[in-house]
């Protein structure tokens, strides 16, 4: 057999053109362009856990631009081994990445080194604390069925665009963090983190002075005069604030582990004493009916906005997942809706017994001003150990402690990136811990002087509530452009313009209900 019979046969019947096997074969490469980024940026810990700069099966650049840092110091997009042909589109995709420089300065997004867990305990932290114990007080004006239903869904519609937010928050193609994202919600993400932590400072004050007199019992009058309740603010705003010095979004994940599991612990405990001590006395179902329709009309809307006010852990999604690593075959997203579903598993677990057993218990006699946990010490301090109501206050000062920090975050982190991108380097950490104890003490300050929460819970649940079930609808629209012959098209208008009219119609109920009830304020002189 010859040698052209020989390289025949080899290739199983197609002729093949001798070659010299001393020459090479040309190889055909495209360059990926490098990203230059301040020399402050290679020694965060961040950068160099992302998957974009450093992985097993990446190569790097062939070379390194004039006006870049030297070679052993400059980070650089390396594209994936997999990737080959030169038409990809997830390779020039990869070509429009940039990494922020900037957001390894900053708390939410220093370290990513999240995960599934970190997910489920903030998200667990964030969604589920004092709110959820206002929700009996929505149940007198909408009676058993639409209070049910309404709760019912509620909670589907904010699960729903939950997933919303998640698969939002960066782009599959790309693997770029999404901005349009965080810049349409920035303004009620701040509003809302503020807020929350004031009244968290209102609880937190309020409910160790609680603590304190079930604890001492007849013995507090026999020591030292005891702490006034504005002493007592000032108390838990020290904690809060002393916790707060915690320098990420991720370090903190224990601590919303903790505040996780007291915040199960003391709804729980309160929901089984209640119904476990049977309902009180005269106890009646009966919605309230107020003397004319206008008035039945704002009751109603403003109990929605009650009803909203117990999921108001959105505005923290998108910081949550900006501190898991992203690529293309692990994107943040698996993870972070892993968390998340289990997460609002506990937290439906929690609501629901709470809503529906508080309301059983008490019906029309639930206090207005603090809901469950205010009915616990006023039908049950006597006929429940003191060590079980000691425990469970105990277990609301934690948990309230617990959530200041995940919902102080993002206003510690906004503050942070106008230092950062001033100064072009990181915050220092004398300025970052002075920023923090301003933020706590400015909250204190709030807390004392306008201490309005009970009377104005269906206000601030209107205005939370775009964020819940309105502002992700739209953002889907915007960032996603779907076809307007599509389900998802349609569904999503549907639910954004009724969440901006339900949202409307609540807040206007809440201003009615406020001016025709009043302000149960007393300014500087707070319970």
């Amino acid at each position: 057999m010859g040698e052209g019979d020989e390289v025949k046969s080899k290739s199983k019947g197609t002729p093949r053109p001798k070659s010299n096997p001393g020459t090479p074969r040309p190889v055909y490469t495209t360059p990926s362009p490098p990203i230059s980024a301040p020399p402050s940026q290679l020694h965060s810990p961040s950068l160099t856990r992302s998957p974009l700069l450093a992985s097993p099966d990446y190569i790097g650049p062939s070379k390194t631009p004039k006006n870049s840092t030297p070679r052993n110091s400059t980070p650089r997009i390396r594209t994936p081994r997999f990737i080959t042909p030169l038409s990809s589109p997830i390779r020039a995709a990869l070509k429009l990445t940039r990494l922020d420089p900037h957001d390894a300065w900053l708390p939410i997004t220093e370290s990513r080194n999240g995960n599934a867990y970190y997910a489920a305990f903030h998200t667990l932290c964030a969604g589920i604390g004092i709110q959820a114990l206002v929700l009996p007080v929505a149940f007198p004006i909408l009676g058993w069925s639409w209070g049910v239903i309404s709760l019912t869904l509620i909670f589907i519609w904010q699960l729903y665009t939950l997933y919303i937010l998640v698969a939002l928050h960066e782009s599959v193609e790309t693997g770029m963090r999404e901005k349009l994202a965080k810049w349409l919600v920035i303004f009620p993400l701040l509003y809302l983190s503020a807020g929350t932590c004031m009244a968290l400072v209102m609880i937190g004050g309020s409910t160790s002075k609680i603590f304190y007199e079930t604890v001492c019992g007849g013995t507090c009058s026999a020591g030292p005069a005891p702490l006034t309740p504005v002493e007592w603010h000032l108390v838990f705003t020290g904690a809060a604030v002393i916790l707060s010095q915690l320098p990420n979004l991720n370090s903190i994940a224990g601590v919303s582990l903790i505040g996780a599991v007291t915040a199960v612990g003391y709804c729980t405990s309160i929901w089984v004493i209640s119904v476990t001590k049977g309902r009180m006395p005269g106890v009646s179902y009966d919605p309230i009916q107020p003397p004319n329709d206008t008035e039945k009309i704002f009751d109603i809307l403003n109990a929605l906005g009650i009803v909203a006010f117990a999921f108001r852990g959105h505005n923290l999604t998108l910081e949550i997942q900006a501190t898991m690593p992203s690529d293309e075959k692990h994107p943040s997203t698996v993870p972070m809706w892993r968390g998340v579903k289990f997460a609002y598993l506990v937290i439906a677990i929690c609501i629901f017994p709470l809503a529906i057993g508080g309301y059983w218990a008490y019906g029309q006699l639930i206090p207005e001003n603090g809901g469950m946990l205010t009915a616990l010490y006023a039908f049950h301090r006597l006929d429940t150990s003191r060590f079980i109501l000691g425990l469970t206050s105990l277990f609301v000062i934690i948990n309230a402690v617990s959530s200041f920090q995940i919902y102080g975050m993002p206003v510690f982190d906004a503050l942070e990136s106008v230092y950062t991108r001033r100064m072009k380097g990181p915050c220092p950490w004398f300025l970052r811990s002075l920023f923090r104890v301003i933020f706590g003490f400015f909250m204190f300050f709030l807390a004392v002087a306008v201490p309005l929460l009970g009377s104005s819970v269906g206000l601030v649940g209107g205005v939370a509530l775009p964020v819940t079930l309105a502002y992700p609808c739209f953002m889907w629209l915007k960032i996603k452009k779907p076809k307007k012959d599509t389900c998802m098209y349609k569904l999503n208008w549907l639910l954004g313009l009724l969440g901006l009219t339900l949202s409307a119609a609540v807040v206007a109920g809440g201003v009615y209900v406020v001016i025709t009830k009043g302000f149960k304020v007393n300014f500087f002189h707070p319970n």
